[in-house]
């Protein structure tokens, strides 16, 4: 297929684009139950004749094998379709029907832009050799489908991938990508801090996990500013802290739970040993014990440079405004990057012209993006193939 082919494939179908869109965005699912979601993926794949394999919790795995000859080369797309635990509040007509859930991260234009480059490269079949690999994955906002969709065999033979993500702040028709690191490795870590319960009045008969655990906010700061390379960032923060449950009782225990964000490995790697230090070394000052758990849910998202280097060529030829533009990394996770770290992959951002950003309530992701998107898929993925 012709670029300029490509594109009348996406004008002709975009109607129907939006109509999946829509139909997911009014009936959002959480983490790894997507039942209805998974349903209604395999109902649009069957309608096509597409092969697919459901996955018993509610991933999707299918394929289309090019008609052109023969060939071994796999390229793998995928697209999330989990929700959010976010109120939506953007009065659209087609707004959520679910209370306190929402497509707040534009994975609901993910899953409508790859069921229609499946559909485009099904019927289309005969223009190239080789396998696409589809995969719609659920539990990427809990870090859990992409392992998932790993170990039900989403990457055999597979040679090369690529992953779209709506962004809200770029404008519509335009995309970003870069090579190398992209989004940040995610640790979630929960502190628990024993102490001595004691009357508020006598202090000195306890020891105090709360002052404990004031000191352990302030400690580990330090692991940015003295204990971790300065070229190499890295975020740690505190996003709970509880104790106690009257004015006048010291508490038994304390509890803080955060995230930590690094770009590298090795760093990332590091950072339970140098929280379980300070920890236990901090409540041992105040008389108390710390016990750290850390949770690793995503390894940083490396863009490989030769996938980078082809999508730039694949963007080149479908993209209706100008080149495609270069990004700084954020500390955003996404466990696309299990798949990177197997195979060759970029992850790539469209801009959706959203009006607020990622999670927010009030994001209105445009439609319109999705025909690019629709487009830098099929365009990729017979790049790829060649």
């Amino acid at each position: 297929m012709k670029p300029e082919e490509i594109q009348n494939a996406v004008e002709a179908i975009y109607n129907k684009a939006v109509e999946y869109r829509r139909a997911l965005h009014r009936s959002p699912e959480i983490g790894m139950e997507c039942k209805e979601t998974q349903k209604f993926i395999c109902n649009v794949l069957e309608e096509h004749g597409i092969e697919y394999r459901a996955l018993e919790v509610s991933g999707v795995i299918a394929s289309i094998i090019g008609t052109a000859g023969k060939s071994e080369k796999c390229v793998m797309l995928r697209a999330d379709h989990d929700a959010l635990r976010v109120e939506e509040k953007t009065g659209l007509d087609y707004q959520s029907e679910i209370p306190g859930r929402m497509h707040a991260c534009g994975h609901d234009l993910h899953t409508a832009m790859l069921l229609c480059a499946a559909i485009i490269l099904q019927e289309n079949a005969s223009a190239f050799a080789g396998e696409v690999r589809l995969l719609f994955q659920p539990g990427e906002e809990i870090s859990e489908g992409a392992l998932y969709m790993i170990e039900n065999g989403a990457l055999d033979g597979v040679d090369i991938g690529l992953g779209i993500h709506a962004d809200p702040l770029l404008p519509s028709g335009t995309i970003s990508a870069r090579s190398g690191a992209d989004w940040a490795g995610v640790d979630r870590y929960h502190i628990n801090i024993s102490g001595v319960q004691a009357h508020g009045a006598t202090p000195h008969k306890g020891k105090d996990p709360v002052v404990c655990a004031c000191a352990l906010v302030n400690a580990l700061q330090t692991i940015v500013s003295r204990r971790i390379d300065p070229l190499q960032p890295v975020v740690v923060t505190v996003g709970q802290i509880h104790a106690g449950s009257a004015y006048n009782i010291i508490p038994e225990t304390a509890f803080l739970e955060g995230t930590c964000r690094s770009f590298s490995q090795e760093v990332q790697k590091s950072l339970p040993g140098i929280f379980e230090e300070i920890a236990s070394n901090v409540a041992a000052a105040y008389g108390c014990k710390a016990e750290v758990v850390f949770d690793n849910t995503a390894g940083p998202l490396v863009n490989d440079n030769s996938a980078f280097g082809l999508f730039c060529e694949s963007a080149q030829k479908v993209l209706t405004r100008a080149e495609i533009t270069s990004r700084e990394p954020e500390m955003i996770g996404e466990d696309f990057a299990e798949y990177a770290e197997r195979v060759p992959c970029i992850f790539a951002h469209l801009g959706c012209d959203g009006g607020a950003p990622l999670h927010s309530p009030y994001v209105n992701f445009k439609e319109e993006a999705m025909k690019t998107g629709i487009a830098l898929e099929v365009q990729f993925t017979l790049d790829a193939l060649k």
